[in-house]
Order: C-alpha cells, then sequence, then structure tokens
C-alpha cells in the first residue's frame, strides 16, 4: 500500500548491537518528515489522496473526503472507486470517464467527479497506475480537489449574469437567449413564439412618492403575480426597472394570446399593499408573434416594442398585437424626428400667437405663443403629432428655449401692458438651466419679468417633489407669472395649488366645450375652479373658448380672461401689431355660431301624432334635445304646437314643433333624451352636423 505506514521507512537511530545504518535512520526521518506534510496538507488545503489496487478498489482515502462518503463508523475501504465516484453530468471529459482509465490503466487529469453519496459536493481528480518491475499493474494512485466553493461560486456568476438579482426572474441576456433558442427550431418541429414586451403605468410615480425601496418592494410583487399569471406555459424576465419581458411558444391563437394579456393586465391593476401604504399601478402590453411579424431575435424585440408604443399611445392599461402599418407609422415618426432637427436648424419653424381677453371689457391682455411647423413636403404639422416627438428625441430643450426668445423678442415691440405666455414642458422644467435661460431671453429682449407667463402642465409634479419646489422658487424670484395650465385633467390638481405659487389656472378646454348645453354640469364645474381660484389670489383662463354663448356663460361664471377661438384664429407676429391697434386692444368677436347638442345621422320609422292624427314620418337625424323628422308638410302657423313622437326603442316622446319647411318639420323633446338611449338608438358616434 503506497500510503500505509508498513510501506514507508520507518527505521530509528541505530543502538549499539543494532543492524541499523546511518542510511536506515535518515530514510526514518524523511519518512516522518514526508507523512507530517502529507498529513498538514490534507487538513489545511482543498487536495487530498487516495490510492486502489490494480482491480480498483479503494486501499486509501484521506479522512476528510471519507467522512463525506460514509457515515460514521462505516468504512470506503475496499469499495470499488467508480462507486464511489462518476463523471459529473455535463462536464467534457472527452469522453473517457473514471472506469474507462481504470479498466485501460491509463493515466488521468483534473477529471471532473460527483458522488451519490455526497451530492452537494463536487472533485475534480487525478491519477496514474503503479507497475512493478514487469509492468505488471500494483494499483493507482492519485490526488484530488474539492471544487464545490468553485463550483458554488461558478453558479452564483452564472445566476448573476442570468437572472434580475431583485425579482430572481431572468434578466435581459437570458431572455435573449430563450428567444434565440426558441426561434431557432428545425423547420419540422417548429412552434410559434410570442414575445409580449411590458410596461408598469404610473410606476415611476410610486418611485417618487414612496422611495426606492417601496419601488423594489413592488416589482417583487409585479414579478410574482406576472409568474401566476403564465405559470409554466412560458418565461418572464426582467428588462430593467418597470420593463417586463415574456416567451411564450407553442400557440398563435390571437384570441388565446389576448385572454392572457387581459389577465396579466388586470392581475397587475390590482391594489398592491406596500409599506402599509395601498399603491395602484397599470400595464402596458405589446405582442409580436413569429413567424409571422419576425423570424429573428432583433426583428421581434422591434415589433413588439412598436407594439408597446402603441398600447401606451392608445391610453395606456391595454395590449396591442403588432400589425405592419406601425411600422411604417415608427418610420414616419423617424422621418419627421429628422426633418424636425433640420427645420430647428434651418429655420422653418415659426411662432403664431392668440390673444388671452379680459372677460369684462374685453381687452386683450396677453397672448399666448404656439408653435408651428410647416413640412417643405408634408405641408402643415400638428403640433399635437411632433412636440411628443420633440420630446421623445431630446429635441424640445433646443425648441423650448427658440420659443422662448423668438416671443420675448415678439414681445417687446407690444405695448408694455400686454404680457406674452410660453409653454413649459416637463423636460424643460426638470432642467436645472431653466432659470438662467428665461433671465437670458428676459435680458436679450428687454420686456420687464412679469410680462412673461410660463404655462406649466401638472406632469412636472410626477417627478422629485423637493426639485420641483425649488424650480418654482427660483422661477418666481426672477419675477415671472406661473400658469398651472389645462388644470382639471391631472390626477390631483388641488394639492398642485398648494405646492406651487401660481398666478394663474387655465381650465381645461374639455370643461368649456358643451358648457352652455342645457343640462351640462360644466358650468358648475367651471364655477368651482373659479372660486377656487379667487380664494387664493389666482386668475382664471377659460381656454378653447369657440362660441358666442359660451363668451357669455364664461363672463356670468366669473371667470377673468378667455381665450379661443372665437376670438379669431392665432396670428403671425405681423399682425399681433395691429390687431392690438384696433379698437383701441378691444378684441373683436369672429364667431356667429352658438353651442347646439350633437346631432346623430339616423333613418328611423316613427309615427308622430299631430292634430288629432297620426303620420308615418322617418327621423333623418335626433339629439339630445329634438330631432329632423321628414314626410310631412306643414302649412305656417304651426310653430310651438305640441306633438307626441311614437320611435321604436325611444317610446312615447312629447315635443314641440319648432320650424317646417318641404316636408321637414324640426321638433324640440319635452325631456332630454340622455346619452345612454341615444347610443342604443345610433349604436355610434355623432357627425356634429
Amino acid at each position: 500500500m503506497f500510503f500505509s505506514s508498513s510501506q514507508r521507512v520507518t527505521g530509528r537511530r541505530r543502538q549499539p548491537g543494532s543492524n541499523q545504518t546511518p542510511l536506515d535512520e535518515e530514510g526514518r526521518m524523511r519518512g516522518d518528515f514526508a507523512e507530517r506534510l502529507v498529513r498538514e496538507f490534507e487538513q489545511q488545503s482543498a487536495g487530498w489522496f487516495w490510492e486502489a489496487d490494480e482491480h480498483g478498489r479503494l486501499r486509501y482515502i484521506s479522512d476528510k473526503v471519507a467522512r463525506l462518503l460514509c457515515a460514521p463508523g462505516d468504512s470506503v475501504i475496499g469499495l470499488p472507486l467508480t462507486t464511489l465516484f462518476h463523471t459529473a453530468e455535463g462536464e467534457d471529459a472527452g469522453g473517457r470517464t473514471l472506469a474507462f482509465h481504470l479498466s485501460s490503466r491509463t493515466a488521468f487529469s483534473d477529471l471532473p467527479v460527483c458522488s451519490p453519496r455526497s451530492p452537494d459536493h463536487h472533485w475534480s481528480i487525478s491519477g496514474r497506475p503503479i507497475l512493478d518491475r514487469l509492468g505488471h499493474p500494483l494499483g493507482y494512485i492519485g490526488h484530488g480537489s474539492d471544487l464545490t466553493e468553485k463550483r458554488r461560486a461558478e453558479a452564483e456568476i452564472t445566476r448573476l449574469a442570468l437572472f434580475d438579482a431583485l425579482t430572481g426572474l431572468a434578466n435581459r441576456q437570458r431572455m435573449q437567449l430563450v428567444l434565440q433558442q426558441k426561434l431557432s427550431q428545425s423547420a419540422a418541429t417548429y412552434r410559434p413564439t410570442t414575445l409580449f414586451l411590458m410596461d408598469l403605468d404610473r410606476f415611476k410615480a410610486v418611485n417618487d412618492t414612496l422611495g426606492h425601496p417601496a419601488g423594489d418592494e413592488l416589482l417583487k410583487q409585479v414579478a410574482s403575480r406576472l409568474l401566476q399569471c403564465v405559470r409554466d406555459t412560458a418565461v418572464v424576465g426582467r428588462l430593467g426597472g418597470d420593463e417586463f419581458q415574456i416567451v411564450m411558444s407553442g400557440t398563435d391563437d390571437r384570441q388565446a394570446i389576448a385572454a392572457l394579456a387581459d389577465e396579466i393586465i388586470q392581475s397587475l391593476s390590482q391594489p398592491y399593499y406596500i409599506a402599509d401604504t395601498s399603491v395602484t399601478i397599470g400595464c402596458s402590453i405589446g405582442i409580436a408573434i413569429a413567424p409571422a411579424d419576425g423570424v429573428d431575435a432583433e426583428t421581434l424585440v422591434r415589433n413588439a416594442d412598436l407594439a408597446l408604443y402603441a398600447a401606451k399611445a392608445g391610453g395606456r392599461g391595454v395590449h396591442r398585437f403588432f400589425a405592419d402599418k406601425m411600422l411604417a407609422e415608427a418610420r414616419h415618426r423617424k422621418r419627421l424626428e429628422d426633418d424636425l432637427r433640420d427645420a430647428l436648424a434651418q429655420n422653418q419653424l415659426n411662432l403664431v400667437y392668440q390673444p388671452i381677453v379680459g372677460t369684462l371689457d374685453r381687452r386683450i391682455v396677453g397672448y399666448e405663443a404656439l408653435l408651428r411647423w410647416t413640412h417643405p413636403e408634408l405641408g402643415p404639422i400638428s403640433p399635437g403629432v411632433f412636440i411628443p416627438i420633440a420630446e421623445e428625441s431630446g429635441l424640445i430643450e433646443p425648441l423650448g428655449e427658440w420659443v422662448l426668445r423668438r416671443a420675448t423678442e415678439a414681445a417687446a415691440g407690444w405695448p408694455a401692458d400686454v404680457r406674452i405666455a410660453v409653454n413649459v414642458s416637463p423636460i424643460q422644467f426638470a432642467n436645472p438651466e431653466l432659470p438662467a435661460l428665461v433671465m437670458n431671453a428676459i435680458a436679450r429682449s428687454g420686456i420687464a419679468c412679469d410680462r412673461l407667463e410660463l404655462e406649466i402642465t401638472e406632469s412636472v409634479f410626477l417627478g422629485d417633489e423637493s426639485g420641483s419646489a425649488a424650480m418654482f422658487a427660483r422661477l418666481k424670484k426672477l419675477g415671472v407669472r406661473l400658469a398651472l395650465d389645462d388644470f382639471g385633467t391631472g390626477y390631483s390638481s388641488m394639492s398642485y395649488l398648494q405646492k406651487a405659487p401660481f398666478d394663474k389656472i387655465k381650465i381645461d378646454q374639455s370643461f368649456v366645450r358643451g358648457a352652455a348645453l342645457e343640462g351640462s354640469r360644466n358650468p358648475a364645474i367651471i364655477q368651482a375652479i373659479v372660486t377656487l381660484a379667487n380664494a387664493l389670489g389666482m386668475d382664471t383662463t377659460a381656454e378653447g373658448v369657440e362660441m358666442l354663448d359660451e363668451i357669455d356663460l364664461i363672463q356670468s361664471l366669473g371667470c377673468s380672461h378667455i381665450q379661443g377661438f372665437a376670438f379669431g384664429v392665432p396670428l403671425p407676429p405681423e399682425q399681433v401689431r395691429a390687431q392690438l391697434e384696433q379698437g383701441g386692444g378691444v378684441a373683436q368677436v369672429v364667431s356667429r355660431f352658438k353651442t347646439r347638442a350633437m346631432r346623430y345621422k339616423v333613418l328611423r320609422r316613427a309615427r308622430m301624432e299631430l292634430g288629432g292624427r297620426t303620420n308615418d314620418v322617418i327621423i333623418r337625424n335626433i339629439s339630445d334635445g329634438g330631432a329632423l323628422v321628414e314626410g310631412l308638410s306643414l302649412p305656417g302657423g304651426w310653430e310651438e304646437t305640441p306633438v307626441r313622437i311614437a320611435l321604436q326603442g325611444m317610446g312615447m316622446m312629447g315635443a314641440t314643433v319648432r320650424w317646417s319647411a318641404d316636408r321637414r318639420i324640426g321638433v324640440r323633446f319635452d325631456d332630454h333624451v340622455g346619452q345612454d338611449r341615444l347610443n342604443q338608438l345610433v349604436g355610434g358616434a355623432g357627425d356634429g352636423s
């Protein structure tokens, strides 16, 4: 036995009368020293030794490994080495196993092995055959090394490289590998692959208000809900931030895929409880299906991303499947982005100015600067199209600076009591250099600071609150006026009025439209806003005023200013001065129309009782307050005559004749029909005719 003490030289120093020689004594000392070295090595390092006989049965193994391979009191000596160790699964051993080397009596080095007796441990072993002088096998001798900690470290590195540390889901790299694997199937066994891309709606607001630890906890709960939704049918990953991805194979049934998407949206939209606070978010999903929407990972991800963009543009909280038109629209947006960049550089943009009118004396107190772009090939491009593109592409800041400079320069040529209002995007507002840019524009133009009014939307409050407060303070220190734009359309408008020193509230046009119609609740809302503003010492401007009766209504509700097409279209700078000089600065009303209810085109048979007779007629259009009736001629004098109309689905309705001409009769209903009943009748939207 190569490691047994009987095989070591163990002679002692020669005594008188003994047969030992000095060489024997030296050999004994060397043997003791070697034994101590082996014992020290086995105890203090990851290495160990083993020995087997010519049949591969174990004759020696280091104690620390023996304790892992058998229970206390048992022994592994005499057992075949191949029953204790086998080549680790998945390891590349060149096709040669431990059993092969022992049977063929070949040397081997760093062979990775594991043991069913200690499945949590991993080793590498090396060995060589021992032969006598004639070449006959005497056994095997070798050494080993413990790889357990190394393998654990490698597994942790792999986990960190392929899995998200926060949620435990697959990360971007692993999802890319999974997707590539799914898409590289052979044609004979190909199965459709569906890719979901998801963004959480309103997640940033949670992060900003409750802090990043709460945001992290929310992401963990989102991950758990996603796993519950897909169960074992798909791979779920987190790409970073609030972006998630799902890869699912086996079906291209859009109905089933849509049902899963809806289930995910509904699940993620349920309240979360974090830090004793109830939190609600949403989810938007873009879906692309291979091979129809792409046969490679890059194309499929791009198309799912386009579908996600469409879902977010569609109001969020919905899913959208990729469609070819989305790619065409994306290319169109990219072209507009490039052309907008050129337009800014080549001075192809221009400003027009919409008057802001005082309600008491109809005098023009200021103008709002509105950006316009006429594309050299495509013609006028709506701000609703190019402003979002500017925000997404990073062009909004140079655009905003250009508008600020041009608008203040134009205002320098107006009377000193006429203000200029300029919109400030949330991206501009977040720029610490904004006060300096504002001050520079004021200084270059020479206008008084209080003639500049910065219009800011509620979305600026969704970021860092302390940063927003500091920015408001810096802007007010300059002496400029601040207006809260589109008031009433955000999340919690009342709280914003406590946080920022606004001089004016601009009432969103959605409350003005239809406010003059009988039964509208909008006047009560406008009245409440005006009362609140007055209590806080703020002005109010009603936006989007277009009709004569809307002007009178807004004035009666106490709103201090009016803005809208009722006083004309926005003017180029060269026409503004003429408008201010005309009539001593009093705005001229150009609208001659009054508000009327939305009318719906229909073609419905009805019966009308008039003067004691029942007549078959046709309803051509209908609104909440009246209808156009065809098929009956009335002589003069029937105006204001009561009638009764029976229409299927509406029942019998009382009405009054308002006019009659050419077999047509206009009637006004005694009671409002109601939008629900109108929707049932027409099954669609009105045309406004």
